[in-house]
């Protein structure tokens, strides 16, 4: 970032010296480092927790995408009063970098230009140490997707195995886990009242390294045996996943070496008085200003809304329950209203809010209706295998507040663009009708993953019966309308349980249904999943069956071409998959087109066509 400075600088927080003698600072409270550019809105974490901490009177500074081989970069703005919040950035650094095949990606949405290379790998582990050299002694705070999902010994799959708890090799002095706006926040009010940062032993949310004993933990496999044993490795996932839930959970212990960590019970939700608060703060919702290239993440965000947190879906393979938790944190509707206006008024608004929406966009007030069960539930999805009893599914909250939006005088589009749970879809019947004739762009994204039923028992979303009955409703309902509109499937190629026989069930089923899908999710092991949990180990944790692995290099591409079956470069790959199979008897069918020219003329093909890109 270069430092030109000016009035525009001022009303953000500072990122060099200068900008904090602009602000009449001589010293900072805390530093904020990330691996993202600095952007001032709060669909970007650093900037959200920074703005809390200010309003709470604490001097913030942002160090964004510093060279971590140059101490001097650390030091440029002084040695703050009280600590280091250290994080990755949005994305875990690993994921940001490497692909599936573990190839280098060419870009990075986070930085300035998109370019790759502005933060190095495991970055939390490099600007920790680099902090440690450049201020010795300073309290360091690690947080954000990377530390959170690596709290525990953990399975790594571009090293292909299982490393150490990312505070152990960090050498930080406390962990954050999960949304951190509570535990920070103590963090740092008990270090300004001078308590020494290795008192802090019991805040909700948080990790710590003790040689001492530790009353009423849930000792789970050390790192020595979860990382020689598949069966340890399994079962600390199952004791850990047994120590969710915020509201009855006990801290978990695992030993590495003779030192123990603690990993204390993860924070309660915030309510939504709190959330409303958050999102009142004064984001400048831009790039700091010093930036000259355009920032791929804002652009695509930088109109949008985010209406809650939290998804009680549950999937095998994603991290948002992890992070986030399982419980619906809902803004008020006029918290979401005083948004829009603050949207409206910057310059370059056209009336088109780009998102409203969530982990799962259909999820907005949603919660469980059995507060006392609720407390001690120790199920991982609300709707898998099947819709909880206990759970809310009244779509009038979401319906009211899209419609308020709608009627914004300032607001001519209000779209959702997050995902939504087409499982949910049917006890929603009004917010689904909404949704189809005001609030998609043309384009609705859904998840599937597979339809093959063996497939999605081990994601542990619903099977292809369910998305059928979603797709004709979903299709029937837009035709009604007379609208285009066509639908984005996510689906996942070589995730744990799926084999070449079952991958051409699915290029069967799409073709059935007229699906095509343009550019295909390789699964990859992200840590703290359970489906990178079952990568690792070969079964399942909590039911011991041995799950089907595709490791080799070629089954991952014979399963992705399947699913790319309507391109003609695919039709090699997927003629060695038939004949792998012994099924070359259905080639004919597979490849013979559907999607004439002379059809697609005709407007249920145009409205049936779909596409997806991921």
């Amino acid at each position: 970032m270069t430092h030109n400075h000016n009035q525009n600088t001022l009303a953000f927080l500072p990122t060099c010296s200068a900008e904090m003698a602009a602000k009449g600072w001589k010293e900072l409270d805390i530093l904020f480092i990330s691996g993202d550019a600095y952007i001032d809105h709060p669909a970007f974490g650093t900037a959200l927790l920074a703005r809390l901490l200010e309003s709470h009177g604490f001097r913030v500074g942002i160090l964004a995408q510093p060279d971590w081989r140059n101490p001097q970069v650390f030091r440029s703005m002084g040695r703050p009063r009280l600590f280091a919040a250290i994080s990755a950035g949005a994305m875990d650094s690993m994921v940001n970098h490497y692909t599936a095949a573990k190839k280098i990606r060419r870009n990075d949405a986070y930085t300035p230009g998109g370019i790759s290379g502005k933060r190095p790998n495991r970055a939390v582990i490099a600007y920790t140490a680099a902090v440690k050299g450049a201020l010795k002694g300073l309290p360091t705070v690690i947080g954000g997707i990377e530390a959170s999902l690596r709290r525990l010994a953990h399975y790594d799959y571009w090293s292909d195995k299982v490393r150490r708890s990312i505070l152990i090799d960090s050498k930080a002095d406390l962990l954050i886990y999960g949304m951190a706006e509570s535990a920070l926040l103590e963090i740092a009010q008990r270090l300004k009242s001078g308590e020494p940062v290795a008192n802090l032993k019991e805040i909700k949310g948080t990790a710590f390294v003790t040689a001492e004993e530790k009353d009423d933990t849930i000792e789970i496999p050390s790192f020595e045996q979860v990382s020689e044993s598949a069966e340890a490795y399994n079962l600390a996932f199952k004791l850990a996943s047994e120590q969710e839930n915020p509201f009855s959970a006990k801290p978990l212990e695992q030993r590495h070496g003779h030192r123990k960590l603690i990993i204390n019970p993860p924070s309660l939700p915030l309510s939504t008085a709190e959330l409303d608060h958050i999102y009142s703060l004064p984001y400048l919702r831009k790039p700091h200003s010093n930036y000259t290239e355009k920032i791929p993440a804002f652009e695509q965000i930088r109109n949008s809304i985010t209406s809650h947190r939290g998804c009680f879906g549950g999937c095998a393979f994603c991290a948002i329950t992890h992070h986030q938790g399982k419980t619906i944190q809902s803004r008020s509707p006029e918290s979401i209203l005083q948004e829009i206006e603050a949207i409206s008024s910057q310059d370059g608004f056209h009336g088109t809010i780009s998102d409203v929406g969530g982990p799962t966009a259909n999820m907005y007030g949603l919660g469980c209706g059995n507060l006392k069960a609720e407390k001690n539930c120790q199920r991982a999805s609300c709707l898998f295998p099947d819709i909880c009893k206990n759970l809310m599914t009244d779509d009038q909250p979401a319906t009211r507040l899209l419609e308020m939006i709608r009627r914004h005088k300032k607001i001519k589009h209000a779209f959702v663009a997050s995902g939504i749970r087409y499982d949910l879809l049917h006890l929603q019947k009004q917010y689904f009708s909404d949704l189809l004739q005001y609030h998609i762009s043309g384009l609705l994204k859904v998840a599937p993953e597979s339809t093959s039923n063996k497939v999605t028992r081990v994601m542990r979303k619903p099977g292809a019966q369910v998305f059928t009955h979603f797709l004709e409703q979903f299709r029937h309902k837009s035709l009604e309308l007379g609208l285009r509109q066509t639908i984005v499937p996510y689906l996942i190629s070589s995730h744990p349980g799926c084999t070449v026989n079952d991958m051409i069930e699915v290029a069967l089923y799409l073709k059935q249904h007229q699906l095509k899908v343009e550019q295909v999710q390789d699964f990859t092991p992200t840590p703290g999943s359970l489906s990178t949990c079952i990568y690792h180990t070969g079964k399942d944790p909590f039911s011991g069956q041995k799950v089907h692995i595709p490791r080799s290099t070629k089954e991952r591409r014979l399963q992705k071409a399947l699913l790319l079956y309507h391109l003609p470069e695919s039709k090699t790959d997927i003629l060695e998959a038939l004949q792998m199979c012994k099924r070359e008897d259905i080639a004919k069918n597979l490849f013979n087109d559907h999607h004439s020219q002379k059809r697609h003329k005709r407007p249920q093909r145009k409205h049936n066509q779909v596409t997806a890109k991921k």
